[in-house]
């Protein structure tokens, strides 16, 4: 009896009333809105493969006032994103710093290598952003741009 009562709540979870689609595999995305913090640069992986690396930076809501009364400037998030899909990189090299984007990236969280010096990039904990979705809200010195990747 516990066994069909199990087997039912399991078949319910698995079900979405909301879409028609099948679920997906579970994911970790993140999405961001921010200016470009420079403009776009092609690089090459060990492999010899191009892709075009991005950094768009985020503020932060200010924190509360101090006792004094006074809020401190927020502070800024800068974000690496890694785009290796070559349709895309003509797009993303034309956009320029300043223009304010929407992202959306796929998340991956690395943990470090236990091999690596604390000191070096692998002995540390890294954060991927893996580039999949960009849309520009507005080029630096324009009011109505909005375009897609």
């Amino acid at each position: 009896m516990l066994a069909s009562a199990r087997q039912t709540l399991i078949a319910h979870a698995r079900s979405r009333t909301f879409a028609s689609s099948s679920p997906a595999a579970t994911m970790a995305k993140l999405v961001l809105i921010g200016r470009m913090g420079r403009d776009p640069e092609v690089r090459t992986t060990k492999n010899d493969k191009e892709y075009v690396s991005y950094v768009v930076a985020t503020r932060n809501s200010p924190p509360p006032p101090n006792a004094d009364g006074v809020r401190e400037e927020p502070k800024s998030s800068w974000h690496n994103i890694l785009s290796f899909g070559p349709n895309q990189s003509n797009y993303l090299k034309s956009i320029r710093k300043g223009s304010l984007v929407y992202v959306e990236a796929n998340y991956e969280l690395r943990e470090p290598d236990p091999n690596a010096s604390p000191d070096s990039p692998e002995g540390q904990r890294q954060i991927f952003l893996r580039h999949e979705t960009i849309r520009v809200l507005k080029k630096p010195n324009d009011e109505s741009a909005s375009s897609d990747a």
